[in-house]
């Protein structure tokens, strides 16, 4: 289902009904105690995912200490992905989120109303190719002619397009297979699969629980980085918002750092995932940091956009600059 999301996102997301059928299928999971709907005045409205310094956040109360000085109430959405969220804040029910690289050059190519308002440290680490243990596969370039899933039009897509080119291959040489996480592990533990790319927790998940070998991490390769965002109308109405959002944000991420292993336990526990596992993907993710978008941020986000106009999953180049939040004086 994501699958075909990601392959028609462009087209779907200018529709106005997108939000509605979004939970129509079952996309959007919202917590009862989440304000959607229309703006309601001096409320914040955070889309949130299992996962990154939002989860943590919404655990720890302090963001709603933090804005009732400012006069705000938050209201807390929960989303199984970067793609529903979005379609909620095209829709108008969502202020605040946050996602992974791909789904916001999606979303800027299809005119969603959003801004850039902070971005994580790379974690490259937290990402890679791996291969079974015992595959004879030793190299990148081994990869000519074999079976390599990964989900299209997502972080692990631009991942293999780096790796690749690395190796001095293209997608021709390839016989990619495009599968989300779940179907990719399955065909990989069958061996219908070669390789597979893929991001924490499921990239930890595979070196420990489906005796995968790492053929190439994302070192080097792809930043990995996390964004947050905020709808256009949200940010003009409330800018001074964004920088105490930005600095409890960091706040929490150092927490989490200093106790990865209280972390790992949580997350585990939410995510349904091994304690093991996600001390392995904790050990290797940098993205709590939250700050403004800085000239390498940019730089990064603009080379996924490049690479997907490139390999013709975006219908036209995109400015990454355009959609950043820029504070007033």
């Amino acid at each position: 289902m994501v699958d075909l999301l990601a392959d028609v996102l462009p087209r779907i997301l200018r529709r106005t009904f997108i939000c509605s059928f979004a939970a129509g299928v079952g996309l959007v999971a919202v917590a009862p105690s989440s304000v959607l709907g229309k703006d309601t005045g001096n409320v914040i409205r955070i889309g949130y995912q299992k996962s990154g310094a939002f989860l943590l956040l919404k655990n720890d109360g302090a963001l709603e200490k933090k804005f009732a000085a400012l006069g705000f109430k938050v209201g807390w959405n929960e989303f199984p992905s970067g793609l529903p969220l979005l379609e909620a804040l095209n829709a108008g029910s969502v202020d605040v989120g946050h996602s992974g690289d791909a789904p916001l050059i999606f979303a800027q190519v299809s005119g969603i109303p959003f801004k850039y308002i902070g971005t994580t440290s790379p974690a490259e680490a937290s990402a890679g190719i791996v291969v079974g243990k015992d595959s004879p596969i030793k190299t990148l370039q081994e990869l000519k002619g074999k079976r390599l899933a990964f989900a299209k039009g997502s972080s692990s897509h631009y991942l293999v397009a780096k790796a690749l080119a690395e190796a001095g291959l293209t997608f021709e040489d390839i016989r990619p297979v495009y599968l989300q996480p779940a179907e990719a592990r399955a065909a990989f533990q069958s061996g219908s699969i070669d390789a597979w790319a893929i991001w924490d927790p499921f990239f930890a998940a595979a070196e420990i629980d489906a005796n995968a070998r790492v053929l190439r991490s994302g070192q080097g390769l792809s930043p990995h980085r996390e964004y947050y965002f905020a709808r256009r109308e949200f940010l003009e109405a409330h800018p001074e918002v964004v920088a105490p959002l930005l600095a409890i944000l960091r706040e929490i991420g150092e927490k989490a750092i200093k106790d990865p292993d209280g972390t790992a336990s949580f997350l585990a526990t939410k995510l349904g995932i091994s304690v093991a596992v996600m001390e392995k993907s904790e050990g290797r993710k940098q993205r709590y940091y939250a700050e403004p978008l800085d000239n390498a941020a940019i730089s990064d986000q603009q080379a996924v956009a490049d690479t997907f106009f490139h390999l013709g999953l975006i219908n036209k180049p995109l400015n990454i600059a355009d959609a950043v939040f820029r504070p007033g004086p």
